[in-house]
């Protein structure tokens, strides 16, 4: 069947020997730094150097605004600027670092027809956090009081959007993730990433115990499963970009415990754990639930199409290839099978 179809019916994993052949001709070095631990270890090391870099510039752009110290700076330095900073740094050590490490070195933030899959997790997000929104207004958890005053869109969009999207998901899933997933296997990795976001986010204000579980179960489930299903950071990136944004700029929820003036005047209302209370509807039981069974559901599609990871010494004894990033994805997370050697052949 011609056109579009589901990716569960027609999406496999590039047919190719996983690393013996590639290690033939490498020096023990090369081998060294291809392992999976090695290269996780230099991957945080490249992320460590880019915020040293940015924290440096930082400093000079003060001291060129005859600014004293960053305590005191204005939001556009202390906040834009270093928002939009950490984001260009974060790109940075994904094309000049990551996409030359690991077993099988590849390229996640491919800048070709792939990248559309971002504005698709923008669309996807817009509307799961809307659903979320509508079932606690539902249940009485969430009241409209009247129009905001919209003054958090630059916040929003520079700092929970463009950072958080690109500095958190290089990281967590460029990253952690990935090579954590290319030694343990796709499981274990995601257990471990899934922990490691929901324990950051704890320490967020108005983080709870709670909230720090249900970022990990919700969010750390999605966002995996989401680069997990396409094998590149786009898809992940614009539901991050996405959910932020809509939750704070559109329904004037708190974006993970940071308070947000939105479109509306909104409130969290009743039972902290059907709302969310002050961090947010994603400490809510409504999230937990949501966003967590669609992250199941992109799970299961991954699973179908062959992109569940073995650990590293299943793979080393059965030859299995590590799976390939996909062609770009349709709103409903379908893709067309056409091209989708061309693609593999590029991974």
């Amino acid at each position: 069947m011609k056109g579009r179809v589901e990716m569960d019916e027609t999406i496999t994993p590039q047919e190719q020997p996983e690393t013996a052949h590639r290690q033939t001709g490498k020096s023990k070095a090369r081998r060294f730094f291809d392992f999976p631990l090695i290269a996780l270890l230099s991957g945080l090391l490249s992320f460590v150097v880019a915020g040293i870099t940015v924290g440096l510039i930082l400093y000079a752009v003060a001291a060129i605004a005859g600014i004293p110290n960053m305590e005191t700076a204005p939001v556009w330095l202390s906040d834009y600027l270093s928002a939009i900073l950490l984001a260009i740094a974060a790109v940075m050590v994904a094309k000049f670092s990551l996409r030359y490490l690991g077993a099988e070195p590849r390229d996640d933030l491919p800048f070709d027809g792939r990248a559309r899959d971002f504005f698709v997790g923008l669309l996807f997000a817009a509307v799961l956090m809307s659903l979320m929104v509508g079932i606690a207004a539902l249940l009485g958890a969430y009241r409209i009081d009247g129009w905001g005053g919209s003054t958090s869109f630059l916040m929003l969009l520079l700092m929970a959007g463009f950072q958080a999207a690109f500095f958190e998901e290089i990281l967590f899933r460029g990253v952690i993730f990935r090579f954590l997933e290319e030694f343990f296997g796709s499981w274990i990795a995601l257990l471990i990433s899934a922990l490691v976001f929901g324990l950051v986010h704890w320490s967020n204000p108005n983080g709870t115990l709670l909230a720090g579980l249900a970022i990990a179960l919700e969010a750390g489930i999605l966002l995996g499963a989401a680069y997990m299903l396409t094998r590149n950071l786009w898809l992940a990136i614009g539901l991050h970009w996405g959910w932020n944004v809509v939750q704070g700029y559109i329904w004037d929820i708190s974006v993970s415990g940071i308070a947000v003036d939105g479109l509306v005047d909104a409130k969290p209302v009743g039972d902290p754990l059907i709302s969310g209370g002050a961090f947010g509807l994603e400490a809510s039981a409504i999230a937990m639930v949501v966003a967590t069974a669609t992250g199941i559901w992109l799970l299961v599609k991954a699973a179908r199409i062959g992109h569940i990871v073995q650990p590293w010494w299943v793979r080393r004894r059965t030859g299995k290839a590590l799976p390939v990033s996909t062609p770009p994805v349709s709103p409903t997370l379908s893709v067309s099978g056409e091209g989708k050697r061309d693609y593999a052949a590029r991974a």
